[in-house]
């Protein structure tokens, strides 16, 4: 039988979106399951911090690589069998028997899943040739993306209060398979039409890059910004980070085209990317925190309290690419990071320790469809901005940017939250000494100070956030369609990678 009769372009949406939502699941729900697996190994915070901080740095140093492997080997190839891989690290690091082993199995899950996203992306854009179709395609795609983020939190709060920890590893391995079945029944087979030398030294250089960039964001506030550690850091990536631009310059097979930084859709995209995922990441850091803390929220409660948040992005996304299809993509995307603005805005002045979980949703459904509206758009134009057989390594720049983009908000709004809750303590003590009278002074709690300035601070914390997305609202706004059509290139490379079985 013929491959291109069996091989529907949307059941090969489906698969691909099978392995996007288990990548992005995982990257999120292990989070969940930290204080469990404190209690179990006996260890501090600080060390149980490596858990995330060993898969977000592997993950974000791949994510390049793969992309140029990808197009380089084909992009079936290799998320076929980086998704094998994951699915085999999840059960081995569901038995792990020590926090050491759990480290490790967790940089092994984010080498292998830095594979899924570039790939995907690659081999969503290389099906669907036709602009409207592709935006469409890539806006459900993106939606699944972005709602995996959410839906973390609403799969694993169930599975560790019924169950333990380690199932938020081994519930990896049903969805595995299927997603594996569907791999080897729904993706054709793809032939790269090129051979060429990999980018060794480019690849070392940019992995030291960014392993030292990603550690020194994920570590900085613990290790002080100006601690010895946190200027290794920076020397590190400054000195590694120039390396590998002369090394690009040089190589005649580079591993990243610096010529996609002279591209305006291109950078454009990238940085209307970084500044919206600086935010939806560091929200997604710290309103779970708020939700246990002063609400008393548990694992479950939180997760479904993320609910309308992951519905509204699976929904509105299709929307937003629909919409870019017809029109410039600036302007859903411009008027999508207001909406997120709004909903920031109105969640910073209405948070307080007596508000309900109900309290919380029409904020977050603002924000959830501003970031949904704009999030198709620029993966759309990320993908229709470079030639077809380029869309891995481009797509992999653009995962890397919001890797770097979700580290930098959540070390931001966190720093930012632990001075503004210091400050704060001090600013509502000294207001309190001086317009009380003595009698009225015996009579308050100290914790009632520290309260206050903590919701305050938070409140503060989130105001910022909205002049953040308000930024990428005008960031946006430089958006432009590319000047270039690659849809005849698109079509005659797409007929000639797809082959028949």
């Amino acid at each position: 039988m013929e491959n291109k009769e069996i091989h529907s372009p949307w059941l090969i949406l489906l698969t691909v979106m099978v392995g996007t939502l288990l990548i992005g699941l995982d990257r999120t729900v292990v989070n969940l399951g930290v204080p469990k697996i404190m209690s179990e190994f006996g260890i501090t915070v600080t060390t149980a911090g490596w858990i995330a901080t060993a898969y977000i740095i592997s993950n974000a140093v791949f994510v390049p690589v793969f992309g140029k492997l990808g197009d380089m080997l084909g992009n079936r190839f290799i998320y076929l069998w980086s998704f094998v891989a994951f699915v085999i690290i999840s059960l081995v690091a569901g038995i792990s028997w020590s926090v050491g082993s759990l480290i490790f199995f967790r940089a092994i899950q984010g080498l292998v899943g830095a594979a899924i996203y570039p790939t995907a992306m690659s081999l969503i854009a290389k099906t669907f040739r036709e602009k409207k179709a592709r935006a469409q395609a890539l806006g459900i795609w993106s939606g699944s993306f972005a709602a995996s983020a959410v839906i973390g939190p609403l799969v694993g709060g169930p599975l560790i209060d019924n169950f333990s920890w380690r199932m938020l590893f081994y519930i990896n391995f049903p969805i595995g398979i299927i997603g594996i079945l569907m791999v080897l029944a729904f993706l054709p087979e793809d032939k790269p039409q090129r051979r060429e030398e990999f980018d060794y030294k480019g690849a070392i250089v940019l992995a030291v890059a960014l392993s030292s960039l990603v550690l020194v964001l994920d570590k900085g506030q613990e290790w002080g910004w100006a601690s010895l550690k946190s200027f290794v850091s920076y020397f590190a990536t400054v000195v590694s980070g120039a390396l590998f631009y002369f090394i690009e310059k040089k190589t005649r097979n580079p591993l990243m085209d610096l010529n996609f930084f002279k591209n305006p859709v291109f950078v454009s995209a990238l940085a209307v990317t970084f500044v919206s995922f600086g935010g939806f990441m560091g929200a997604m850091f710290l309103i779970p925190i708020f939700v246990q803390t002063f609400l008393g929220y548990g694992a479950t409660e939180t997760g479904y309290l993320f609910l309308p948040l992951a519905l509204t992005m699976m929904i509105v996304s299709p929307l937003g690419a629909q919409i870019s299809s017809r029109i410039s993509p600036r302007w859903p995307v411009a008027i999508g990071m207001f909406v997120s603005t709004i909903g920031f805005f109105i969640l910073s002045y209405q948070l307080d320790p007596l508000m309900t979980g109900g309290d919380f949703i029409f904020p977050l459904f603002l924000f959830a469809a501003g970031l949904g509206l704009g999030m198709a758009p620029l993966t759309n134009a990320v993908a229709s901005s470079v030639p077809p057989r380029e869309v891995g390594i481009a797509s992999g720049i653009l995962n890397l940017t919001r890797n770097i983009a979700g580290a930098i908000g959540i070390a931001f709004f966190g720093t930012l939250l632990t001075n503004q809750i210091n400050l704060n303590v001090q600013e509502i003590s000294v207001n309190t000494i001086v317009n009380s009278s003595s009698r009225a002074l015996e009579n308050i709690v100290p914790g009632l100070i520290i309260l206050k300035a903590q919701v305050t601070s938070y409140g503060f914390v989130f105001f910022v956030a909205s002049f953040v997305m308000l930024a990428g609202a005008l960031t946006a706004l430089t958006l432009r369609e590319s000047s270039k059509d690659y849809s005849d290139e698109d079509k005659k490379e797409t007929e000639s990678v797809f082959s028949e079985t």
